[in-house]
């Protein structure tokens, strides 16, 4: 258990890529539905995550992501139906959110309180634009107080991984001045950018105090984790997707 307090209502994990049926560059839990992977393996390995749980696969809901700052909240999860988010809240029990990454941060909430949970995926572009703040409105409009609810980060891209140029760091720096304690300069048009750092900041500024984190690079383990920007740099024209979750227990 990831979360600050030992929260005995909720149940979350944050997989890695081991212990699934995938193979070749996807070995071996990919859970990414968007990949090139035989669809038999990704059903296989989504039902892996929901037994973890005790859960049945269409239990586990995914979302469509694409590095918006868009939020649902879910009512009634319908397996079926394809959720074009990026960040997602429920007071549902026995629903297992999953958030889908390889590099991009996965973020997992929790109110014990209200028994409300979230997640949402932020790279670069959705935490700039606003699905960090968004997801947490998105609990606070269905019953939250922002001092209750938990957050955890699982694994992203390290800082040391994460090289990036001269027109990515004046477009984060032109809406923030003080945004550039986030990159390090290594030559005169390239910087290394910290996501966790600009991610955990987003979070308290918007009042959130119990934030834990796992601190793995997923560029660089290649044995635990798939990562975009890696398999850039190898050439591979595809790569697997690692999913965190959470599940409010009946």
């Amino acid at each position: 258990m990831f979360f600050g307090n030992n929260l005995k209502d909720v149940n979350h994990c944050f997989f890695s890529r081991l212990g699934g049926n995938s193979i070749n560059i996807y070995n071996s839990l990919n859970c990414g539905s968007g990949s090139k992977d035989k669809k038999k393996d990704i059903k296989i390995n989504r039902l892996i995550v929901s037994n973890y749980f005790s859960l049945k696969s269409n239990q586990l809901c995914t979302l469509h992501q694409t590095h918006s700052n868009r939020v649902t909240i879910l009512d009634k999860h319908n397996p079926n139906k394809t959720y074009i988010y990026d960040g997602i809240v429920t007071k549902q029990k026995n629903i297992i959110l999953g958030i889908l990454t390889a590099d991009c941060a996965p973020i997992l909430f929790y109110d014990s309180k209200k028994r409300i949970a979230g997640a949402c995926h932020a790279g670069w572009k959705g935490a700039f634009t606003g699905i960090i703040s968004n997801t947490i409105d998105a609990m606070v409009s269905i019953g939250s107080s922002k001092k209750d609810i938990s957050c955890s980060i699982g694994p992203c891209i390290g800082s040391n991984s994460y090289e990036v140029m001269n027109d990515f760091y004046n477009n984060i720096i032109a809406a923030n001045t003080h945004d550039r304690i986030y990159f390090n300069r290594i030559k005169s048009d390239r910087y290394l950018f910290d996501l966790k750092s600009f991610i955990v900041d987003r979070l308290k500024s918007k009042g959130i105090v119990d934030i834990s984190s796992i601190n793995l690079d997923t560029y660089s383990n290649d044995m635990l984790f798939y990562s975009y920007r890696r398999s850039v740099h190898k050439k591979e024209d595809d790569y697997g997707r690692m999913i965190s979750t959470i599940v409010i227990k009946d």
